[in-house]
Formats: structure tokens, sequence, C-alpha cells
């Protein structure tokens, strides 16, 4: 499995409760802009609007600048392939409160380009740090150990 693009910060500011997997659905220059490592998935999230799920705010420059439509959007929404069961099973989640779906990674799996996103909870500053400061005292037990 290659992975393209991660989201570095996502486990960072949100506690991952459940993972889900999806196709995007793409046009030819965007997946050779991906395979070749030019997508950005920072400040993107995913949303489902009229049952259908959306990534947003994702970045894939054009594969060729030169050669791209005229009205190309790097920035543009794009559909998510999920079940019908699994996209009802997340409109029910997502309306309760403090929970969002956030992208992880995308990877190829079959030949085909897939999104990894999670079913997701913001932390607080307070977890934040205790994060940071529990990575510090395993970096020390690891050093002392050498």
């Amino acid at each position: 499995m290659q992975i393209y693009s991660e989201n570095k910060k996502g486990h960072f500011d949100y506690q991952v409760l459940e993972k889900y997997e999806a196709g995007l659905a793409l046009i030819g220059q965007e997946v050779k802009s991906i395979k070749n490592g030019h997508m950005h998935l920072s400040g993107s999230y995913v949303v489902i609007r009229d049952l259908k799920p959306y990534l947003i705010g994702a970045k894939i420059p054009a594969y060729q600048p030169k050669n791209a439509p005229a009205n190309y959007n790097p920035e543009q929404s794009r559909a998510l392939l999920l079940n019908k069961k699994e996209i009802n099973y997340l409109i029910g989640k997502v309306n309760e409160r403090g929970f969002s779906l956030i992208p992880l990674k995308v990877y190829a799996k079959h030949g085909r380009i897939k999104l990894e996103f999670a079913l997701a909870r913001g932390k607080k500053k307070f977890d934040k740090k205790e994060q940071i400061k529990n990575r510090d005292i395993d970096r020390q037990i690891q050093r002392e150990f050498k």
C-alpha cells in the first residue's frame, strides 16, 4: 500500500474514534498529480450533503499546469464513494454534538486511489499538552536504555 498524502495534524488535533475507507471520484490529471505526491490534506474535511459525502478543502494541483483545463480548480470539492448504509450511519453520528469527519491519508489499493477518513472528536488544549508531555517522557526513557 503506497501512501501519497497524509494529514499529520489529524491525530494530534482530534481523537480518532472510527476509521473508514472511501474511493475518490477524480479526473485523469488529478490521479497523475496524486501519484506524483502533489496532494495536500491539511485543512480539509469531509461533509455529507444531500446523502452524498464530499471531500472539501483538499488541494490537488494540476499535473501539467500549462495543459490544465481553463476552469480547473485545485480546491474543488470531490465526491467520495461509500455504501448507503455507511453514509446513513455517518449522518447520524455527525449530527451528534462534537463529532466531525477528518481525512487522514490518501493511498493506493489495488490500483485505485482511496481516502482514509475518521469519525473524530476534537481534543482540548490540555489533552494536546498531555500528549506532548507523554511523548517527551517516552523519548527520555528510550535515551536512557540506549
